[in-house]
């Protein structure tokens, strides 16, 4: 997910930034140990976007961008994003009975990547995270510890369904904001800190990067719709709005009727409910914006919620491992 950038300052600047910041990744997946290396490298190849070092390097840009700080802040909320997604991932796909998803590698499927090696490579990047972190100062100590934290507790709500007859959408939005949301959120405070911007301007950041990470996620519910996990749309489903469908996407892909029933969830009014809620919480996120200096960083944070809202929009992909956007460098467009 790229922004609209027609300053050709600031478009310069965010790619000389990301340069940087791939350039920081490297350093800090290297290891003593080739094996090590080359898993952390692996997966870090196989992430795709790269939405919150972008969200660094924009809330620089209310600051002083070419602060020492702002890239290795980048570098730190890449590696927590990818230590904590892989974490993820082998939960969900051991809890599914799939095993540890792998990225594209030719190692040997018995020995070399098991969950076990999945996880120990993720504590890897969350220990290279706190080495560059612990020369952030204690204040970016405090807001990685308190987004680590909520993403944990997210994690736990996630297995939950609602309880004492809750909402099913305000408990999906709890466990969003707390998986998700916090990391986008840390992402902008981490930028503004680095940068020095004042601490209104780090508070509305950390509120938009919230907003617009629930945004982002809810989006990818719609667009590539899958049964394997929570999700908004499963939850309403589970919620009264069609239990009967509900059950047969939460049970084994090759039971009779799966493909049927993924065919009618793709075209399914609990969808349009869910772009309603990616419009809702996108809407915020520029609403968060609206105290901040107008500037081309400002307006390239604005267009990514246009964006969200527009990936929301667009009819679901027809398989649940169909590919996401590509990557688009930087331009003026």
């Amino acid at each position: 997910m790229q922004p609209t950038v027609r300053d050709r300052a600031l478009a310069d600047g965010l790619r000389a930034g990301q340069a940087a910041v791939e350039e920081g990744l490297l350093r800090a997946t290297k290891s003593d140990v080739p094996f090590i290396t080359e898993a952390a490298r692996e997966l870090t190849r196989s992430a795709g976007r790269r939405l919150r070092p972008l969200l660094v390097l924009l809330a620089a840009r209310f600051g002083n961008p070419g602060a020492p700080g702002v890239v290795p802040a980048a570098v730190v909320v890449e590696l927590t994003h990818l230590a904590t997604y892989y974490h993820d991932h082998v939960r969900g796909e051991a809890a599914a009975g799939h095993g540890a998803p792998r990225p594209d590698a030719d190692w040997d499927d018995d020995a070399n990547w098991d969950n076990t090696v999945a996880v120990l490579t993720g504590d890897f990047l969350f220990a290279r995270a706190s080495h560059l972190l612990a020369d952030l100062g204690p204040q970016a100590v405090r807001l990685q510890a308190q987004a680590f934290r909520r993403q944990v507790t997210g994690q736990i709500l996630e297995t939950t369904d609602p309880r004492g007859g809750r909402d099913p959408v305000e408990h999906h939005l709890e466990v969003l904001a707390s998986r998700t949301g916090s990391l986008t959120a840390v992402s902008g405070q981490l930028g503004a800190l680095a940068s020095g911007a004042d601490a209104d301007v780090t508070d509305a950041l950390a509120r938009y990067g919230e907003r617009l990470g629930l945004a982002s996620h809810l989006a990818e519910e719609v667009a590539t719709p899958i049964a394997r996990r929570p999700t908004l749309p499963l939850r309403l489903l589970a919620g009264g709005a069609d239990r009967k469908l509900y059950e047969l996407l939460t049970g084994p892909a090759d039971r009779a009727g799966y493909a049927e029933a993924m065919a009618r969830l793709r075209t399914h009014p609990v969808l349009d409910r869910t772009r309603e809620e990616t419009a809702r919480q996108a809407d915020a996120a520029r609403a968060a914006l609206s105290t901040l200096p107008d500037c081309p960083a400002r307006d390239a944070l604005e267009s990514l919620c246009e964006t969200v809202t527009r990936r929301a929009a667009a009819p679901p992909s027809h398989g649940p491992d169909a590919p996401g956007s590509a990557e688009r460098p930087y331009g003026t467009q």
